[in-house]
């Protein structure tokens, strides 16, 4: 979570991970969005999009802005994979739960480091 400004890092891998769960380019994603190619690869590099464009990848995406804003009040990240993999229509539930399991005991092993 950002303390000042908007955490483009953390909206840029947001973004990428449902770019590769749709199984599309970054030109794809340009196209379904109505965002220049150019707007990605600057936010690629960190740098702000304008208003319009961070709100058309936010609607394409379906991501929330919350919380990649200061103060935002995220979710638990282990609470929303496990929500998401649930979620996910291409998982059975006993699929979404082993992989629940396996992310379970990464984020375990990695959590704390730092």
């Amino acid at each position: 979570m950002p303390k000042d400004g908007f955490d483009m890092g953390g909206f840029y891998a947001a973004l990428d991970g449902q770019r590769v769960a749709k199984g599309l380019t970054w030109k794809e994603v340009s196209e379904q969005s109505g965002v220049n190619q150019s707007t990605l690869t600057r936010i690629s590099q960190g740098r702000h999009p304008d208003v319009d464009g961070l709100a058309l990848l936010l609607a394409w995406s379906g991501l929330d802005a919350a919380p990649f804003l200061p103060g935002g009040n995220p979710p638990e990240p282990l609470a929303q994979v496990v929500a998401n993999l649930r979620a996910d229509r291409n998982l059975t539930p006993a699929d979404a739960d082993a992989l629940a399991a396996i992310v379970k005991a990464a984020y375990e092993q990695f959590r704390g480091r730092g």
